[in-house]
């Protein structure tokens, strides 16, 4: 089974997949966050197994450790954090991720 939430992260500045990004999924729970997953970008900047069930309709949150990813390398945003809803529709949402050491965009892919 394919997860339901999937990602790709990829650095701009370089014009490359960012490999080697921690990343973590948490759902909002009771005004909590609830940690669902933790894995770690592949060579092609993709994680395709954050969940491995169904999950529900809610708030959802990804953690990006960009610190880790840029190492050394001067930073603006040490961590990126993109909240969003899986909505009624179920299914499966793609997050993206465009990277750069002093800036970031999110969009919902496909």
């Amino acid at each position: 089974m394919k997860s339901s939430i999937t990602t790709h992260v990829l650095d701009t500045s370089t014009g490359r997949p960012a490999a080697g990004v921690p990343i973590r999924l948490e759902r909002l729970v009771g005004g909590s966050w609830e940690v669902l997953s933790d894995a770690v970008t592949n060579e092609d900047g993709r994680v395709n197994d954050l969940v491995s069930h169904e999950i529900e309709q809610g708030t959802y949150r990804l953690t990006f450790d960009s610190a880790a990813y840029f190492g050394e390398q001067e930073h603006f945003y040490p961590v990126i954090r993109i909240e969003f809803r899986f909505g009624q529709d179920g299914g499966h949402h793609h997050v993206p991720l465009l990277l750069s050491p002093f800036g970031y965009s999110t969009y919902r892919g496909s």
